[in-house]
C-alpha cells in the first residue's frame, strides 16, 4: 500500500470512482490479528485495495502479509461491503484533518502483546490508497471490500511497516480503542458465524 499523509473522511457522499478491496479477520486460537494504522491511530483488519491482474485471495494474504508479516491460510468469504451509505470514503487533499474520529479509519503500525512495530493500514478505509483507487486528491471513492476469514499460519517480517503503528492479537469481544467504524461491522458480521456471506 501507499501511504498518504491526508486523513480519508469515511461516509462521504456522491463517490466519483469506484475501487476494489479486501480484509480478513485473522484469527490464532481465540483472538483476532488487528493493527493500528498509521494515517489515524485507528484500529482495525489487515487488509487494502487489490492490484490490477491479482485475485482477491491472493490480494488478501498479500496486504495481511505486508502489514502484520503473518502468513495466514484464507476460509470462507464473511462479507461483501459495498453500501454507498457507509462505504464511500473522500480522499480529497482538502481532508488533511480528521473532521470527526468515529468517521474515520487509517493507519498502521505495531506493538502489544505478541506485536512488534510492523505496519499500517494506509489511509485508504481498507489500506491501499494509491494502488487502484483511493489514493488522496483521487476523489470520493466507492469502497467496494470483501472480507475474509482466516488463520495465522506463520509469522515473518511485515515488508510495509511504516503502515503500521502497532499490531497484536485480541479478544474479539474485547476491541482496541478507537476502532475504524466500518471494519466493526465486518467483525461483528464474523462472530455471528453465519455459512452465507453478508451482502452488506
Amino acid at each position: 500500500m501507499t501511504r498518504s499523509r491526508n486523513h480519508a473522511k469515511y461516509y462521504a457522499r456522491n463517490p466519483t470512482e469506484l475501487g476494489l478491496s479486501v480484509s480478513a479477520m485473522v484469527w490464532r486460537g481465540h483472538e483476532i490479528l488487528l493493527m493500528r494504522r498509521s494515517d489515524n491511530g485507528h484500529w482495525g483488519l489487515p487488509g487494502g485495495f487489490v492490484e490490477v491482474g491479482e485475485s482477491v485471495s491472493d490480494a488478501a494474504r498479500r496486504e495481511v502479509f505486508e502489514e502484520t508479516g503473518w502468513s495466514v491460510e484464507l476460509g470462507s468469504l464473511i462479507g461483501v461491503y459495498s453500501d454507498p451509505e457507509t462505504s464511500v470514503v473522500d480522499y480529497s487533499p482538502s481532508q488533511s484533518e480528521a473532521v470527526d474520529g468515529d468517521a474515520i479509519e487509517g493507519a498502521q503500525a505495531v506493538k502489544t502483546e505478541g506485536a512488534r512495530p510492523e505496519r499500517a493500514e494506509d489511509s485508504s478505509p481498507d489500506g491501499e490508497p494509491g494502488r487502484v483507487a483511493g489514493k488522496a486528491g483521487r476523489g470520493r471513492v466507492q469502497v467496494v471490500n470483501l472480507c475474509f476469514r482466516a488463520e495465522a499460519v506463520v509469522q515473518g517480517m511485515a515488508t510495509t511497516p511504516e503502515e503500521t503503528l502497532e499490531m497484536g492479537f485480541f479478544p474479539a469481544d474485547l476491541l482496541p480503542s478507537p476502532f475504524v467504524p466500518i471494519h466493526r461491522v465486518r467483525v461483528e458480521d464474523g462472530l455471528a458465524g453465519r455459512a452465507e456471506a453478508f451482502l452488506r
